[in-house]
C-alpha cells in the first residue's frame, strides 16, 4: 500500500512539473510571437459616405475593408462624430473601431462641424498612449487641419509613435508650411515614426521632397494612384516612415472603389 501511495506521489510530481515546464515554455512562445511586422493603412473614409449614394453613411462597408486588409493600426481621415449629416449620436471613429476589431483607438478633431466635430482618427490593435493633437499652420486661413499623435506599444521594449493628418489642398503656401511643421513636430527624438496621411500633394511637389529629406515612403518607385477612387489619376494619400531598423517590405494600393472617394493604401513594416 505504502509503494502505491510512493508511486502515485511521483506520478503526480511529475505531472505537475511537466505542466509547469508547458506554462513556461507557452509563455516564452507567446512572447517571442508578439510582432515586430506591422501593417499601416491609410485611408480618407470621406465621412464613410460611399460616393454613388450620396445619402447613405456606411460604416459597415469601411470597416469591412479594415478586416479584410488585416492591418494592425490605421489612420483615418475625414472622420464625423456627432454631426448632423452622419448622425447626431454616432461616434464615427469608436462606431468603426468596434466594428472592424481594433480595441484601442483616438479621434482628433480639426474643426468644429454641424454641431459636431470632424478630423482624423487612429485606429491600434495595440495599447496607446501620450495621445496628442497638434493644431497646423493656416497662413492662407484655409479650413483649418490638424496632426494626430500616439505612442503604440508593440510590447515591452518596442515603443512607435504614429502619427496621422490631412493636409491643405486649396494652396501650396499652407500644404508646405503643414509639412514643415509635422516635421518639426516629429523630428524632436529618435522613437520610429510612421506617419499616415492624406496629404493632398502629389510626389513631385515641393511639399513632398522636403517630407522625403526626413522621412522615406513606403512606395518605393512610382506610387500608385489613390484618388479618385472611381478612375484613380493622382498619388496623395501616403504611408511614410523614419527611424533605425526600420523598413518596409510591402505596399499596395487596395482597390476599393465603393466605400469613399479615395483608396486606402496599406503597408506592411518591418522593426528589425
Amino acid at each position: 500500500m505504502k509503494l502505491i501511495l510512493k508511486l502515485i506521489m511521483c506520478i503526480l510530481v511529475v505531472c505537475a512539473c511537466h505542466e509547469n515546464s508547458l506554462a513556461e515554455i507557452k509563455e516564452e512562445k507567446d512572447f517571442k510571437d508578439i510582432k515586430t511586422e506591422i501593417k499601416v493603412l491609410s485611408y480618407n473614409i470621406h465621412h464613410s459616405n460611399p460616393p454613388s449614394q450620396p445619402d447613405i453613411i456606411n460604416l459597415e462597408a469601411i470597416a469591412e475593408v479594415l478586416k479584410q486588409s488585416e492591418a494592425d493600426v490605421v489612420g483615418l481621415q475625414e472622420v464625423d462624430v456627432y454631426t448632423e449629416r452622419s448622425g447626431e449620436q454616432l461616434h464615427m471613429a469608436r462606431a468603426i473601431a468596434e466594428m472592424a476589431g481594433f480595441k484601442y483607438w483616438y479621434f482628433s478633431k480639426s474643426i468644429d462641424f454641424q454641431g459636431g466635430a470632424y478630423g482624423t482618427a487612429i485606429l491600434s490593435k495595440f495599447p496607446i498612449s501620450d495621445t496628442i493633437t497638434y493644431t497646423l499652420p493656416n497662413p492662407e486661413n484655409a479650413e483649418p487641419r490638424s496632426l494626430s499623435v500616439a505612442t503604440l506599444h508593440l510590447k515591452d521594449s518596442v515603443k512607435l509613435r504614429f502619427g496621422n493628418t490631412h493636409l491643405d489642398y486649396t494652396n501650396e503656401t499652407n500644404n508646405l508650411a503643414q509639412v514643415k511643421a509635422i516635421r518639426n513636430y516629429l523630428s524632436q527624438n529618435d522613437t520610429p515614426t510612421i506617419l499616415t496621411g492624406d496629404f493632398n500633394m502629389v510626389p513631385s511637389t515641393a511639399s513632398m521632397e522636403f517630407m522625403l529629406e526626413e522621412f522615406k515612403s513606403t512606395c518605393k518607385n512610382k506610387c500608385g494612384f489613390t484618388s479618385p477612387s472611381d478612375a484613380p489619376s493622382k498619388t496623395i494619400d501616403y504611408i511614410l516612415y523614419a527611424g533605425k531598423g526600420v523598413r518596409s517590405i510591402n505596399h499596395q494600393v487596395l482597390l476599393e472603389q465603393f466605400p469613399s472617394d479615395h483608396l486606402p493604401v496599406l503597408a506592411t513594416i518591418l522593426f528589425e
